[in-house]
């Protein structure tokens, strides 16, 4: 069953934070389809008008423009919300690395803010991104949910943190928390500019354009590359599912396992150029491979992705020329 075959009742109201950012809006714009009420919170700090501008008119849209360190914005965006999908976050390992203070301040207390928030209005589930960097140095694969290393990055730790806080509040408070580790996402909207973007969008923006990308490394380290309406169907059915789930947190994956070369390979024959990369330093803090145990999500959240890696890399490529030519 994918997420368009959830049914929730008429009038259901989902909150994203972080929703005009790459997942929030996706989630958004999902929900939107589905017939639902979604209210978007964002500071725009890493969010983009852009992202949201095709719903930006819609009825059952409504954009809150502010910051979850702010408590009072957070018990507002909550009213008469249903279930929380929090996005809201500053990603990237090597950027936590040189910010560790902005990443304590947003991720959290900006989470716990949002926690709080939900508890005290009620709300049903509180469906939150994690990130597979809380597996650390821990080098058995694939990743299966308790068997974590030691944290290597700041952002690492911020997600660490943000489970034990969900975990606490589903045992004190009874909010229903459920935490979403995310195995490098990629597709639509996903940024392709600046120091910090993530590698698909880096690698093909520098192709586009005849340029050499840099592959940090020696190419020879494995993720376990998600498309991003796996990701949409893992958040639909974590506030769907009548198991109980509080407290606990699922890989969010395809179970497979890519190479950067591969990865720049693929990326390559569907552009059909072929440029070679430069290689440059290991990043701190990154981890050699990765590869997830995706069971706990099948059996718990009806989790069954529909995308796998290749298809979900074609449908990338083929936004992001339609995106750079719209662009230029």
């Amino acid at each position: 069953m994918g997420y368009q075959d959830v049914k929730f009742p008429n009038g259901t109201v989902f909150l994203v934070t972080g929703g005009a950012g790459f997942i929030g809006s996706n989630l958004c714009e999902a929900i939107l389809k589905m017939g639902h009420k979604v209210k978007c919170l964002d500071d725009f700090s890493t969010g983009k008008e852009e992202n949201i501008k095709d719903f930006i008119d819609n009825k059952d849209f409504q954009l809150i423009r502010g910051d979850i360190r702010n408590i009072e914005t957070c018990m507002k965006a909550c009213e008469g919300v249903d279930y929380v999908l929090h996005q809201a976050a500053w990603g990237s390992v090597p950027r936590s690395i040189e910010m560790p203070l902005i990443y304590e301040e947003v991720n959290i207390k900006g989470t716990l803010n949002m926690m709080d928030a939900a508890r005290l209005n009620n709300v049903k589930r509180f469906v939150y991104a994690s990130s597979s960097s809380v597996y650390g140095d821990h080098p058995v694969l694939p990743k299966v949910e308790g068997q974590e290393g030691n944290i290597l990055s700041p952002y690492a730790l911020t997600k660490k943190v943000n489970e034990e806080y969900a975990k606490l509040y589903y045992r004190l408070y009874g909010l229903e928390t459920v935490g979403m580790r995310y195995f490098n996402v990629f597709g639509r909207r996903q940024d392709p500019h600046g120091y910090y973007a993530a590698v698909i969008p880096k690698f093909v923006k520098c192709l586009l354009n005849n340029e050499s990308p840099v592959i940090n490394g020696d190419g020879k380290q494995s993720r376990d590359f998600t498309y991003i309406e796996n990701v949409i169907e893992a958040n639909l059915k974590a506030c769907y599912t009548k198991e109980n789930v509080g407290g606990e947190t699922f890989n969010i994956a395809c179970g497979g396992q890519v190479n950067l070369i591969e990865l720049y390979d693929k990326i390559c024959e569907v552009l059909e150029v072929r440029i070679d990369p430069k290689f440059g330093p290991i990043r701190i803090g990154d981890i050699k491979h990765s590869n997830a145990s995706i069971q706990k999500a099948k059996q718990l959240l009806d989790y069954n992705p529909d995308f796998n890696f290749r298809e979900g890399i074609k449908l990338t490529i083929k936004y992001y020329k339609e995106y750079f030519m719209s662009n230029h």
